[in-house]
């Protein structure tokens, strides 16, 4: 899908950090916080019924209950928007295109 990882580019992540992200808890190219976040949008994304005092204990290290709360908001807005342009196709970004719900 040529729109992965589009938006932490235009943010300034650079390739080495894309290409850790898959094992970001065992890399040294982000920081415990970093760490703790991605931890956090790994069990949004995932099996939210995993969560844990432990993990929010970890988070509140790092950042405030309404800082937690706004990356839990991006991250549900973000998992929502990647569920959808996975559900429906989309293969690019900022080009116009047809959506084609029926069942092939």
């Amino acid at each position: 899908m040529k729109a992965l990882y589009a938006s932490a580019r235009d943010q300034g992540l650079t390739e080495d950090h894309i290409r850790a992200l898959p094992n970001f808890l065992d890399s040294d190219m982000f920081t415990p916080a970093e760490k703790a976040a991605l931890k956090f949008a790994d069990v949004i994304a995932g099996n939210h019924f995993s969560v844990s005092q432990e993990l929010f204990d970890e988070l509140r290290q790092f950042y405030t209950d309404r800082q937690i709360m706004a990356l839990g908001w991006r991250m549900a807005i973000f998992t929502g928007y990647g569920r959808l342009v996975y559900a429906v196709g989309l293969e690019s970004v900022g080009e116009a295109c047809t959506v084609d719900f029926a069942k092939k």
